[in-house]
């Protein structure tokens, strides 16, 4: 019977509500799938903007392996100190090389003595700050992570999802997984590329089902229909955690599935 490894990747997660879902759900759902490895945006763990070292901390302490952020990590100016020093978080691999912090790393399964690669990078259409070419960034975090392990997971933060699609395919039969990031809404398209990558175009958000993309619905309807500046906060209410799982091959690296994880609930 062929080994395989079960990673869990937990879309992006919003303020305190989303960090208490993870908290409150990920042992839970550790046990029940099975989950040997638990990787998350959490880019906008931090008051829905930015991550810090204690809502890193927190995040991590529930069972998150790896965080993974986007174009609003250095939102909080702590995160600086945080991503020079802790190798779990992650930047986009295509900032300039003097950016602090590292855009992939190679973590142990604690469970199974294999290694996950987990690489972070940031797409460039309608997106701020306008990084490195992602397809080329790709090739060369690739490049150094052989022959470390097979089992290498992207996450790909960005906009246009025609510019995921052509990542995914681009990636497809070099890493176990692309999974999209940063619109917070997630995707039904969850698939096997021929190749054996799996793919979503995103995976969507954890935090307050009653809000716009985690956010106050009034603030943010009135930003809309004024067009003035205005502080958004992070909703609370009802949760939903979503997900991706994905099964692979110890010894390829290939997928061999993926599936949507959405949990709803209450946290109090």
């Amino acid at each position: 019977m062929t080994e395989t490894v079960r990673i869990l990747f937990i879309g992006d997660i919003i303020g305190r509500p989303g960090r208490h879902v993870v908290r409150k759900w990920l042992p839970t759902l550790r046990k029940e799938l099975a989950i040997d490895f638990v990787i998350a945006n959490g880019e906008n763990a931090a008051g829905g903007i930015g991550i810090t070292e204690g809502t890193a901390k927190e995040l991590l302490d529930a069972g998150v392996d790896c965080l993974t952020t986007g174009n609003h990590v250095w939102k909080q100016k702590e995160a600086l100190q945080l991503l020079s020093r802790e190798n779990r978080v992650l930047r986009p691999a295509n900032f300039p090389p003097e950016t602090p912090g590292c855009g992939w790393c190679v973590l142990l399964v604690k469970n199974k003595p294999v290694s996950v690669a987990v690489v972070n990078i940031m797409g460039q259409v309608f997106m701020k700050p306008i990084l490195d070419c992602p397809f080329k960034t790709l090739d060369k975090v690739l490049e150094q992570i052989h022959p470390k392990t097979p089992l290498i997971v992207v996450d790909f933060h960005a906009e246009a999802t025609s510019e995921k699609q052509a990542f995914a395919y681009y990636a497809d039969g070099r890493v176990t997984a692309v999974i999209g990031t940063h619109t917070h809404v997630a995707t039904a398209d969850e698939r096997l590329m021929s190749k054996g990558t799996a793919f979503i175009t995103d995976v969507g958000m954890t935090g307050a089902i009653e809000s716009v993309i985690g956010m106050r619905v009034n603030e943010v309807l009135y930003h809309f229909v004024t067009k003035l500046p205005t502080k958004f906060e992070v909703a609370t209410g009802k949760v939903k955690l979503c997900a991706v799982l994905i099964e692979a091959n110890i010894k390829t690296g290939k997928a061999l599935s993926i599936q949507r994880i959405e949990r709803e609930g209450e946290i109090g």
